[in-house]
C-alpha cells in the first residue's frame, strides 16, 4: 500500500471480501450436521460412534481432493475451478434436506468434501496473485478468519432455523448461500492484470509488491508436487498445520455436542455459546495476522521467519489442557476462545509460511492443497478419536488432553523444522530442503 493510503480505499479490499465470504459459507456448510446433530441422532437413531463417522465423512474425498484441486488450480486457475467447487458443495448441502438415514447422509457429506477442497488452494493462489508480500499475512488471516465465522453464524443462525423451521429447511437456506457467492465470484473475479474495475496504479503497486527480494519469480522452476514432497520443511508445515487442523475440526464437529451433554443446554443456546468463542478467535485471528505483516521485513518472510509466530501461537493454543479442570461456562468458552483464536492464527499463518518459502507460484496452488490435505487426514481423524473416546470413558476429559498436546508437538514442528525455502533458484542451484 502508499503510504498514508487506507486498504479500505482500495478496490482490492473487495478480493478480501471474496476471500472471507468463501470461507464463511465454507464453514457455515461444514457445521451444520454439528449443530442438527442431536435433532438427526434422535430422528434416526445414530449412536455417537456412528455420529463421529458421519463428522469425519466430510473430509474423506475432501482430503483426496485437495492435492488435484491444487494442480487444478495451477493449471486453469482459481475462477474456474472454485466456481465448478462451490456449486458442487452447494448442491449437496442442499439434498443433505432430503436424507433418509445414515447413508443419505453419509453420501452427501462425502460429496460435499469433494467440492469444498478446491477452497484453500484456490485462495492461496488468489492471495499470490493480488497482495503484496506485505499484506499477505493478514490477507490470510482474512481469508482464514471466514472459516471461524462461518462456524458462529451457522451454530446461531442453523440452530434458529432447525427451530423454528426444521432441519430439513435449514439445509435448503444453507445450499442456497453458496449459489449467491457464486454468481458474485464468476460476475467479477479476474487476475488482478485482466481485472477491468482495477485502476492502474492500484495494478502496479499490487505487481511491485509481490516481487520476491531472492528469486525472479519468471524465473523460477517450478517443482510440482513430486518436488514439494521431498521438501522437509513442505513436511514439518504440513504436520504443523495437521496439529492445528486436528483441534479446529475438534471445535468444529464436537463443541455444540460437548455443551449440550456436559453442560445441559439446549440446541439454541449451545448454538449462541458456540458462537462467542469462534467471533472472538476471527478478530485475534485478523489481529495477529496484521501484526505478523508489520514486524515481518519481506526478506525474513522468505527465509522462513514467520515460523516463529506459527509455534508461539500453537503453543498458546495448548491452554486448551485447562478445560477439563474448569467447571464455569463462562470460563470454559474463554479458554476455548483463547485457544481456537491462536489455533486459526496458526493454520493461517502455515498458509502465509508457504506463500513465504514457496519460490514458484506454479507451485503455491499444489503446496497449499499438499499441507491442507495432510492437515485434514488429522482432521478426518479428530471427530472419530473424539467418538471413541467419549464412548469409552463417559466424558469429554481425554479428548481435550489429546488436543492439547497435539498442540505442543505441532509448535516444536514450526519451530525447528521450517527454516528453509521450498523451490529452485533461477540459476538452477536446489533451495529446497
Amino acid at each position: 500500500m502508499q503510504k498514508g493510503t487506507s486498504l479500505l480505499k482500495k478496490k482490492r479490499v473487495w478480493i478480501y471480501a471474496f476471500l472471507f465470504t468463501l470461507t464463511l459459507i465454507n464453514y457455515v456448510d461444514r457445521v451444520s450436521l454439528s449443530v442438527a446433530s442431536k435433532v438427526l441422532k434422535e430422528e434416526f437413531d445414530i449412536s455417537p460412534v456412528a455420529m463421529g463417522y458421519l463428522f469425519s465423512s466430510f473430509v474423506w474425498l475432501y482430503f483426496l481432493a485437495l492435492i488435484p484441486m491444487g494442480y487444478l488450480v495451477g493449471r486453469f486457475g482459481p475462477k474456474k475451478v472454485n466456481g465448478y467447487g462451490i456449486g458442487v458443495w452447494s448442491v449437496a448441502t442442499a439434498c443433505t434436506a432430503l436424507s433418509t438415514g445414515f447413508i443419505s447422509l453419509l453420501s452427501c457429506r462425502l460429496i460435499m468434501g469433494m467440492g469444498e477442497a478446491t477452497t484453500y488452494p484456490a485462495g492461496a493462489r488468489v492471495i499470490r496473485e493480488w497482495m503484496p508480500l506485505k499484506e499477505r499475512g493478514m490477507a490470510t488471516a482474512v481469508f482464514h478468519s471466514g472459516s471461524l465465522v462461518g462456524p458462529a453464524i451457522g451454530a446461531i443462525g442453523f440452530g434458529w432455523l432447525i427451530s423454528t423451521f426444521g432441519w430439513r429447511i435449514a439445509f435448503v437456506v444453507a445450499g442456497a448461500l453458496g449459489f449467491v457467492w457464486l454468481a458474485a465470484w464468476l460476475r467479477w473475479y479476474s487476475h488482478p492484470a485482466k481485472a477491468p474495475w482495477l485502476g492502474d496504479a492500484e495494478r502496479a503497486e499490487i505487481a511491485a509488491g509481490s516481487i520476491s527480494t531472492s528469486a525472479d519469480p519468471a524465473r523460477t522452476v517450478s517443482l510440482a508436487l513430486k518436488g514439494l514432497a521431498r521438501s522437509s520443511s513442505m513436511w514439518a508445515i504440513a504436520l504443523s498445520h495437521g496439529c492445528a487442523v486436528y483441534a479446529t475440526y475438534f471445535f468444529l464437529t464436537w463443541l455444540p455436542s460437548y455443551l449440550q451433554a456436559e453442560k445441559g443446554l439446549t440446541v439454541m443456546s449451545s448454538g449462541i455459546y458456540t458462537a462467542i468463542p469462534y467471533l472472538g478467535a476471527a478478530v485475534l485471528a485478523i489481529v495477529i495476522g496484521r501484526l505478523s505483516d508489520k514486524v515481518m521485513r519481506p526478506e525474513a518472510a522468505e527465509s522462513g521467519q514467520r515460523r516463529m509466530v506459527v509455534a508461539s501461537v500453537l503453543l498458546a493454543s495448548s491452554v486448551i489442557f485447562l478445560v477439563p479442570a474448569i467447571d464455569n461456562t463462562w470460563a470454559i468458552l474463554f479458554v476455548i476462545t483463547l485457544s481456537l483464536a491462536t489455533c486459526a492464527s496458526a493454520i493461517s499463518l502455515n498458509l502465509s509460511l508457504v506463500n513465504d518459502l514457496v519460490r514458484s507460484e506454479d507451485d503455491v496452488g499444489t503446496a497449499a492443497g499438499f499441507i491442507t490435505a495432510v492437515g485434514n487426514l488429522f482432521g478426518l481423524l479428530a471427530p472419530i478419536v473424539t467418538g471413541y473416546v467419549v464412548a469409552g470413558s463417559g466424558s469429554f476429559a481425554l479428548a481435550f488432553v489429546v488436543v492439547g498436546a497435539l498442540l505442543v508437538i505441532g509448535s516444536v514442528l514450526s519451530m525447528f523444522c521450517t527454516r528453509r525455502p521450498i523451490g529452485f533458484a533461477a540459476s538452477g542451484k536446489q533451495a529446497m530442503a
